[in-house]
């Protein structure tokens, strides 16, 4: 095709995040057409402040547009890519893919007592609704998971094809201080608490670097099989607390987890996420092969030191994200959407509407996340036993 017309639904942070990576795809001619939101007041501001398009309805967008980009919370993810698919339409779903977010006419519905198993199953038969539709539509979806992106990953992507190496086990993390969204807390809005909102992104990770061993190997697909899993609510011991450097007011949902996946061949990764880490976020994941060990630091990453005395004198200067303070010493981010790999997802899911090839971030990467998740959840229900995990 000529042009590529993005039409992006949602206008948080996400959508900003998105909009910025698309102006940076090179080669292709991309277009950011306009944008949908349910809020008139910041769906204006998001187009006016773009000079983009402002649709007051998501089926207004459909036809003026190739491509939809869901930046909303994940309760409405199935709703938007579902129709999008039937509409013929690519579909880019932000993380977290999609879950179980309770019974959407019972406003007492808490998600830290519904039933793990239930949630499981119904997780499932969302994830499986939305490939019918995309393979029904004969589209392609694309899963948001910019952590596949960042250089330190895709260094690590190089270096198993070159030596073939063999994964035996993988330690990562993602945790900062607690979510700037205001959907973060309740799990209606959100589908959990930080499994699903930070562990999402070095799980994908370490599920989609075995299959780049597989592939490096010329072996089958290597794939998650079973889960041991723990969780906590810290902020919300009768003991703690609470000095306001952290976030606290969760309704229903975890601020801690660790989980033990096994996969299919027998080897291991260990995840952590948590909302208990001051000092700005704290993103990294380690390989542990059978020929090579390498740490991938996505953030922070000292590439750039500073020592700041005056915490005034920076305060236009942006450092890196949740970083509560300028003052002492931090490391300084260059260019902190590339380190995260935001630009190099977008390349490549325009690459791969324009190629007609599959990205790296695909359908099936967002299917193991998800299965992956709710089967941890399952497992802290039970004491934190093995659990299977469901794969379609």
């Amino acid at each position: 095709m000529e042009k590529i017309r993005i039409g992006i639904v949602g206008s948080g942070f996400a959508a900003a995040f998105h909009y910025e990576a698309y102006l940076k795809v090179n080669r292709l001619n991309v277009e950011v057409v306009g944008i949908y939101s349910r809020s008139d007041e910041r769906r204006q501001a998001f187009a006016d402040k773009r000079h983009i398009r402002s649709f007051t309805s998501f089926e207004a967008m459909l036809p003026e547009v190739d491509v939809v980009d869901i930046c909303v919370p994940g309760y409405a993810h199935e709703q938007y890519a579902v129709t999008a698919a039937e509409h013929g339409k690519q579909v880019i779903v932000e993380k977290p893919y999609t879950g179980y977010y309770g019974p959407r006419d019972d406003s007492e519905w808490r998600g830290d007592r519904a039933d793990k198993n239930e949630m499981l199953q119904a997780a499932m038969a969302s994830v499986r609704r939305m490939a019918e539709a995309v393979k029904a539509g004969g589209v392609k979806l694309m899963y948001a998971e910019n952590w596949i992106y960042a250089p330190a990953i895709q260094k690590e992507v190089e270096i198993l094809r070159a030596t073939q190496g063999q994964i035996l086990w993988m330690q990562g993390e993602e945790s900062h201080s607690g979510s700037h969204s205001p959907a973060y807390g309740i799990w209606r809005e959100a589908g959990g608490g930080s499994t699903v909102g930070k562990g999402c992104h070095p799980l994908s990770a370490a599920l989609y670097l075995k299959r780049v061993e597989a592939s490096a190997n010329g072996v089958t697909a290597i794939r998650p099989q079973a889960v041991n899993a723990r969780m906590h609510r810290l902020t919300g011991i009768a003991d703690y607390r609470d000095e306001g450097h952290l976030r606290t007011d969760y309704l229903d949902v975890e601020d801690f987890c660790q989980l033990h996946i096994t996969f299919n061949d027998g080897t291991v990764a260990d995840i952590f996420s948590s909302e208990v880490v001051m000092g700005g976020v704290h993103n990294w994941l380690e390989i542990f092969a059978n020929n090579h060990r390498y740490r991938a630091n996505i953030n922070p990453n000292d590439c750039g030191t500073l020592y700041n005395p005056v915490e005034e004198q920076l305060a236009d200067v942006y450092i890196a994200e949740k970083l509560s303070s300028k003052q002492g010493w931090s490391f300084p981010s260059p260019d902190e959407d590339w380190m995260t790999g935001y630009p190099q997802e977008m390349q490549d899911f325009m690459e791969s509407i324009a190629y007609g090839r599959e990205p790296q971030s695909d359908i099936m990467l967002a299917a193991d996340t998800v299965a992956v998740m709710y089967a941890a959840y399952l497992s802290d229900q039970n004491d934190g036993r093995t659990t299977s995990i469901p794969l379609i």
